[in-house]
């Protein structure tokens, strides 16, 4: 169809001109103006491109086949790339569940599938995109808390939850785009933190915990070994203990196990207990 054209406008170009110089009558060359139209019909649509046709306020189809075409002058007409997109968002500042201060970013994949409504149900589809992810990032941040330092099986958090989380906001971006005609290919978390104010403090609460728990399997390991000592002892008779020796071996184990730095040796020269 677009070859045709092209020809019919190179005929309307170089017919008036030809019969103006045999002719010497330049009315011929009025024949230009409708081949001006010929010439602005002719469209070139890529390959994952489409392009919307309208005629007088009406819809009248989208192309999205590639190729050569020859269409009505009185179309007016819009490009619209079907191509995949990426939305790497920029970290807002957003409050958690926990009403915690939090910088998160996501990436989103997407591409346009529904072109009529990517035209004419919004007004700037791309735009749409972007105020409707931060409004998915800020939904998504309110109804989880960034992590959860007493019980990490006790709630999902952003920072552990992994596939759920991001399972999550790819559902909440597919309701709030499908206005607009998009397809939701991918959408992730791709940064998250804790806002500067109160991440140092956040830091040390971590680290805190981190020792607490360091703690308790340190503890839990040194009485299972001073009660494998006393028992091994007691049941080769190498030593004979009371109640009051049992109680100084004990200290004397737990000070070296639990303590932080190694234990520093002291020679005794009475008796075994003094």
């Amino acid at each position: 169809m677009g070859y045709l054209g092209l020809l019919i406008a190179l005929l309307f170009l170089v017919g008036p001109v030809l019969l103006t110089f045999s002719t010497e009558n330049p009315f011929w060359l009025l024949l230009l103006i409708p081949d001006f139209f010929f010439w602005i019909a002719l469209r070139v649509v890529n390959p994952n491109e489409s392009l919307v046709l309208v005629l007088f306020g009406n819809y009248s189809g989208t192309i999205k086949r590639n190729g050569f075409y020859w269409i009505n002058p009185f179309f007016s007409k819009k490009k619209i790339s079907l191509r995949a997109r990426n939305l790497n968002s920029d970290p807002i500042k957003v409050n958690d569940k926990l009403g915690n201060p939090i910088m998160i970013g996501i990436v989103l994949v997407w591409k346009v599938e529904n072109t009529f409504k990517a035209a004419f149900e919004v007004d700037d589809y791309i735009r749409f995109v972007d105020v409707q992810s931060e409004a998915a990032i800020r939904k998504l941040a309110g109804a989880y808390p960034y992590d959860n330092f007493d019980d990490e099986e006790a709630e999902i958090s952003l920072r552990a939850g992994g596939e759920e989380v991001n399972e999550e906001l790819e559902r909440e971006l597919v309701e709030r785009l499908a206005i607009a005609g998009i397809h939701v290919i991918e959408a992730r978390i791709a940064y998250l933190a804790y806002a500067s104010e109160i991440a140092g403090a956040m830091l040390r609460r971590q680290q805190a915990t981190a020792i607490v728990a360091a703690r308790q399997k340190i503890v839990e390991g040194a009485v299972s070994m001073v009660e494998m000592a006393l028992q091994q002892l007691s049941e080769k008779d190498i030593l004979e203990f009371d109640e009051e020796k049992k109680a100084a071996m004990v200290s004397n184990l737990m000070v070296v196990l639990c303590s932080d730095k190694d234990a520093s040796p002291v020679i005794n020269t009475g008796t075994l207990h003094q």
